[in-house]
């Protein structure tokens, strides 16, 4: 099955594509864009591999759903395309990169320049029917994303995985805390940011451990 990827993560997941449960995925997957609107648009919903292959990943942050309203998701976690209005959620996460870091809330919510610095915004669930929050949930993306994470922990090393609420939490199980930075918080939703998002300090904690390491700090 030929699936449109960045060339390295293809490489890696080519034994994947062409397992039966993405066979029925991609099959569900295309019937839901003729049936109706589906986010992210279909060209984009790889689009957190394609800015930010294999070889370039330093943080991981786990998201669960794409946004399920117009003009939002564009196949990256939190993010949203230029010009839309933040969600809660990410305003949140702006507030804590200034308290920890200093850096003053962007005029855009569109976290391509995270990506392209090797931060993978990767939702567990890549697509969503729109108005529908968790329409595509338990079809097959759950074990796609499940593999991402397992081929990054155990071929990577000194990686940051940022999991933030219960539901990433249990999705980063498998991720050795002696190999990699793993860390772990309440979601960043207004529900729960006050419970110990805000003050984790995840933002500044990445950036040293990846200096320690020799690599490049995240310009958040």
């Amino acid at each position: 099955m030929d699936v449109k990827i960045e060339d390295s993560w293809k490489t890696r997941l080519n034994e994947e594509f062409q397992k039966d449960y993405f066979t029925h995925l991609v099959q569900f997957v295309k019937t839901a864009y003729t049936r109706g609107t589906v986010y992210p648009p279909a060209k984009k919903i790889f689009n957190a591999f394609d800015l930010c292959p294999f070889d370039k990943v330093k943080v991981i942050i786990i998201g669960q759903d794409p946004y399920h309203e117009p003009n939002q998701a564009h196949g990256l976690c939190f993010s949203v395309m230029d010009g839309v209005s933040f969600p809660p959620s990410l305003i949140n996460i702006f507030k804590e990169i200034e308290d920890d870091l200093q850096i003053p809330m962007p005029s855009s919510g569109n976290l391509e320049r995270w990506a392209v610095q090797g931060v993978l915004l990767l939702n567990a669930t890549l697509t969503v029917n729109a108005h529908q929050a968790g329409s595509h949930q338990n079809k097959g993306w759950e074990r796609f994303t499940d593999q991402i994470i397992e081929l990054l922990a155990t071929e990577k090393e000194h990686l940051v995985f940022m999991l933030w609420g219960a539901y990433a939490q249990h999705k980063g199980a498998i991720i050795s805390p002696t190999k990699h930075l793993i860390l772990q918080s309440p979601h960043p939703s207004p529900l729960s940011a006050h419970r110990g998002f805000f003050g984790n300090h995840h933002f500044s904690r990445a950036n040293a451990y990846l200096a320690e390491h020799g690599e490049t700090p995240i310009q958040w």
